[in-house]
């Protein structure tokens, strides 16, 4: 028992099914042309506000910025959205952020340490709390051989620089 599917374009009721593919392919396209720019540009909008300078981590370790936006409801004030990487044995130096931080573990297990604080160890699906100005004097990967990865999650006065390393 075999089913045949005929359908043709000569056949009126088969061109809207066609016109709708040929549009849906053609939608997939330019979305997979613009997605880079417009990720290009939230990065090049976003990164100066992420860190002052070099974070004197491992090569491997980067942050890639997601999203930033105004919020309507409080005047003044921008949460803005990153991915933390850290490589292997990767860390970021000390460092303190302009406002209130969440980070959420999304891979791997992540070192933590704020001014006055215990060292804690944050597993995937835990996240931890920063407050604005507090000096966070570890932030590194917990293994010497696996990645592990964070989303950071900052709410600051708008404009402001979001992190700046302790010399």
């Amino acid at each position: 028992m075999y089913a045949t599917f005929d359908i043709s374009l000569r056949r009126p009721e088969a061109r809207p099914l066609y016109a709708a593919a040929l549009g849906g392919l053609a939608c997939a396209f330019l979305i997979g042309k613009m997605l880079p720019v417009a990720m290009d540009a939230l990065s090049t909008a976003v990164a100066p506000l992420c860190a002052v300078s070099d974070s004197a981590g491992s090569a491997l370790d980067k942050v890639e910025p997601i999203a930033s936006h105004a919020l309507p409801n409080v005047p003044g004030k921008r949460v803005t959205i990153v991915r933390v990487f850290y490589g292997p044995g990767g860390f970021t130096r000390a460092h303190r952020h302009a406002g209130s931080v969440t980070a959420y573990i999304t891979k791997g297990e992540i070192r933590s340490q704020l001014g006055g604080g215990p060292v804690e160890t944050f597993k995937v699906g835990q996240s931890f709390f920063e407050p604005p100005g507090a000096t966070h004097l570890v932030s590194a990967n917990a293994s010497n051989t696996e990645s592990a990865e964070l989303i950071a999650v900052f709410v600051a006065d708008e404009g402001a620089e979001l992190t700046t390393f302790i010399e």
